[in-house]
């Protein structure tokens, strides 16, 4: 094995540099790119240019072509393509907050790029901090086209969704310099709501915290519509705590810097990590909504019997009065 790997080294060392990098590293995904730089420090070298890694950014993420993402795309893509793999570490207030956080968005179906769109969000205003966070791409008034036939809905709709569809949301910190990808890649969930016969996607990244108190949900909704072709209505970003309600633009900061500097693990375990990580979510979710019901009818039941004791002894003392 050792003699193969030294003959195929001895071979690219006799092509020349530019036609490796013109014509074989413009040809590899940036996890392929990574593991080439890692076999010779010739390698590493021609891997290790900038504009190389700015053009698989790009490529990979369409929507970064509209913003400046680093001065080292390397290490963007690196975070960028990561997944966040630190399940119960802390965190510490912002001491250093973000003034601007950009979010670059890419949504898939079939390879075909459906939607790609970057938006910058100022985060020092007081509606912000206080607010529940909600990012949206898409307006109220507008939907995006998209090449998917609706037709009568069934379960195959569901599963080619599940399958088909990919979406990227990547924060970026433009002054630290750091990135994270949220989406799961493919929906954890897809559903559709009866009443209005629109369809969800959801794509999700639990974060686990000892601060500010429990496990939460970075989530991605995707709502669709039409007749016969489906259009984008919604795309949207929130963080969900464990009971339902929504962290505000202050503490969801917290979160989105846990993830930027949190311990990384491959990006390839992204859809698998994503969905495990959902559904344990979401079973102590069902297991903190009942408890909390138990605990409530506890409550009602010893709430009727004091009042039927009291009343019982309001009788009492009437009987005995008389």
């Amino acid at each position: 094995m050792a003699s193969s790997t030294s003959t195929v080294m001895v071979l690219i060392s006799t092509v020349h540099d530019d036609i490796i990098e013109s014509h074989i590293l413009t040809r590899l995904d940036g996890p392929t790119l990574a593991s080439v730089s890692s076999t010779s420090s010739h390698l590493h070298e021609l891997v290790s240019n900038e504009i190389l890694w700015s053009k698989i950014c790009s490529s990979t993420w369409p929507s970064l072509s509209h913003t400046i993402i680093s001065n080292d795309s390397r290490s963007f893509f690196s975070d960028a393509y990561s997944v966040f793999d630190d399940t119960n570490g802390s965190v510490s207030d912002l001491d250093r907050p973000f003034s601007e956080l950009i979010s670059a968005v890419d949504l898939h179906y079939r390879g075909k790029l459906v939607l790609s769109k970057v938006v910058k969000t100022e985060t020092t205003t007081s509606w912000f901090q206080s607010s529940p966070l909600r990012i949206d791409l898409v307006d109220q008034k507008d939907t995006v086209e998209t090449p998917i036939k609706r037709g009568r809905w069934t379960e195959d709709t569901c599963r080619d969704l599940e399958k088909e569809l990919t979406l990227s949301w990547i924060v970026i910190d433009p002054i630290g310099k750091r990135a994270a990808n949220l989406s799961s890649h493919r929906p954890v969930l897809v559903q559709r709501n009866w009443l209005s016969g629109e369809v969800e996607a959801k794509f999700a990244t639990v974060v686990g915290l000892t601060w500010p108190e429990e496990t939460v949900e970075c989530v991605i909704t995707v709502v669709t519509c039409g007749e016969e072709e489906m259009h984008v209505k919604e795309v949207c970003l929130k963080v969900e705590k464990m009971e339902g309600t929504h962290l505000n633009g202050k503490d969801s900061l917290v979160i989105l810097r846990k993830v930027m500097e949190g311990k990384r693990g491959n990006g390839r375990r992204r859809e698998m990590e994503s969905k495990r990580r959902h559904e344990e979510f979401m079973e102590k979710k069902i297991e903190r909504k009942e408890k909390k019901m138990r605990v409530e009818l506890v409550f009602d039941i010893l709430t009727v019997a004091f009042g039927i004791l009291g009343f019982g002894s309001l009788v009492g003392f009437y009987i005995l009065s008389r």
